[in-house]
């Protein structure tokens, strides 16, 4: 068993464990900002660069791609460097990144330094979540986990606002220039304020495992991010699922067999960690929904620019922010099934009255819909997030933090993939079965009524046939997102109660003892 070398109680004495959170937030929360805000200027970005559409997606795919590759290292990288400089090191990284994104002066440059940023946006969730563990009191790991959560669900939905503004009323850039103050102010407080976390004995290096985890993500996120361009059935997507499939069977294989994996899957032995992983899967599925058409919906068929609907999403994320702290108080109190089982029934609930969307839905019930579903969002995510970790020993908890990221970001792609396929199949059968409605009794009735001619008529219909079919396969989708969504509630159940979960270490070690199942520094 690895051995993890406590802080001495001599360093401890002071340390404040809140300000610590706040400070390490810094991170994850630019993170996640910039998750979402970009993507609303890439219109903008492809105008200034001359590009076409299909090389200009390639700032966000590249990102995604990037963040693949390097979060399967983030658990080895922590114990072999000490979490508190990886973290140092991931936020100069997205810093200069960000930096160089915002004097990029070709979409080639701006592709490059998007992977730089990517390096360092990859390991600061991983990275945090794991730092969060080894400052926080046991006893507090819900109230800290509903705190992180802000930055996991709140950011992203401010990122179309703000982005948005910048885009609108000043310039694309700063939707990357305004992380690079914010990023050194970062570095500079985790530098002084933050304190030496105990460091687990790392072991060699897993180089077979890096690879064929890091390739197998590679092949899946691309084949997943361009199939609906490149086509399902093409060759060059069947050839990167085939190939996934193949490094993750030779991962998997070597992992288990090797006495120093990268990714001990072993963890999947315990319920609560498997448990809670699957419905972290089928949440996030759900989120996506809401996440992407909505806003494609309002956008799209209502003809809301972006500044307005990311002003339109953002009553949800403020009760989403609202709620996450909550949710981190009822699992210190009452465990994780009873926050969670709600949650997932409003969302499921929620989402089920999507299914009403149509062309006059005022935009205040949806408004009302989407607040339902940040409601169970907020109670389910961190709770959940906080039982998967909580079945962890410390030293398991930053490679363990490192398969809950990449279990939720395949589980995104899937997702978004999977309704994108979903939405564009109903959409074709809705409008083909629209326009079979169409004859010339129905064209001649309201030529005769005074409406138009016949080409302006059938023009009207066009239109109109064509947002109809939208909304009916968006309703479709929302159904069966509602049906995925739903089974998660009877899964919670499998998930530990209060009195099951560990209680918190009573003593501070000594300097110089070691300790294999204290999860956290107990600050003063």
């Amino acid at each position: 068993m690895d051995e993890i070398t406590p802080i001495p109680a001599a360093d401890r004495q002071g340390m404040k464990w809140q300000l610590s959170l706040l400070i390490i937030f810094i991170g994850p929360i630019m993170a996640m900002l910039d998750s979402s805000i970009v993507n609303v200027a890439i219109a903008t970005m492809m105008n200034d660069f001359q590009t076409t559409t299909s090389h200009i997606q390639w700032v966000v795919t590249i990102y995604m791609l990037a963040l693949g590759v390097i979060v399967p290292t983030s658990g080895w990288l922590g114990d072999y460097l000490g979490y508190k400089r990886l973290y140092l090191y991931s936020l100069f990284s997205f810093t200069l990144g960000s930096a160089l994104c915002s004097i990029a002066l070709s979409e080639n440059f701006l592709i490059a330094a998007r992977v730089i940023q990517a390096i360092g946006g990859g390991m600061i969730m991983p990275t945090t979540m794991s730092m969060l563990y080894k400052i926080v009191p046991r006893e507090k790991i819900g109230s800290a986990m509903g705190m992180f959560g802000i930055s996991m669900m709140v950011a992203p939905a401010l990122g179309p606002t703000l982005g948005g503004y910048l885009v609108e009323y000043v310039n694309w850039r700063w939707i990357f220039t305004i992380n690079v103050p914010i990023g050194i102010i970062g570095i500079l407080l985790a530098a002084s304020l933050i304190p030496e976390f105990p460091q687990n004995h790392a072991g060699s290096f897993d180089i077979l495992g890096c690879l064929t985890s890091s390739s197998a993500l590679f092949c899946l996120l691309l084949a997943l991010s361009q199939g609906q361009d490149w086509g399902w059935t093409s060759i060059s997507i069947v050839l990167l699922i085939y190939s996934s499939i193949a490094l993750f069977i030779l991962f998997v294989f070597h992992e288990l067999t090797t006495p120093n994996p990268l990714l001990d899957l072993r963890v999947f032995k315990n319920p609560s960690f498997a448990m809670g992983n699957l419905i972290m899967v089928i949440v996030t599925i759900g989120m996506y929904a809401g996440l992407f058409y909505v806003p494609l919906f309002l956008q799209s068929i209502r003809g809301l620019g972006a500044l307005k609907v990311g002003l339109l999403m953002l009553p949800p994320a403020l009760v989403s922010g609202i709620f996450l702290p909550i949710s981190g108080k009822l699992y210190d109190r009452f465990g994780p099934i009873p926050p969670v089982s709600i949650g997932i029934l409003l969302i499921s609930f929620s989402t089920y009255l999507f299914t009403n969307l149509n062309l006059n839905t005022p935009l205040s019930t949806i408004i009302g819909w989407n607040c339902i579903r940040s409601i169970g969002m907020g109670l389910t995510m961190m709770p959940v997030q906080t039982a998967i970790m909580n079945a962890l020993p410390a030293d398991k908890i930053g490679r363990g933090s490192a398969i809950t990221n990449i279990i939720s970001r395949v589980a995104g792609a899937f997702g978004l993939a999977f309704l994108t396929i979903l939405l564009n199949d109903n959409n074709t059968y809705f409008t083909a079965y629209l326009n079979w409605t169409i004859n010339d009794d129905n064209l001649k009735s309201l030529i005769v009524s005074g409406v138009a001619d016949r080409t302006t008529v059938m023009t009207l219909l066009q239109i109109n046939i064509a947002k109809l079919a939208f909304v009916k396969a968006i309703d479709n989708l929302f159904f069966l997102t509602a049906l995925i969504t739903l089974p998660a509630f009877f899964l919670t159940f499998f998930l530990p109660r209060k009195k099951e979960l560990k209680s918190p270490s009573k003593e501070i070690p000594s300097a110089g003892s070691t300790s294999e199942t204290d999860h956290s520094i107990i600050m003063e």
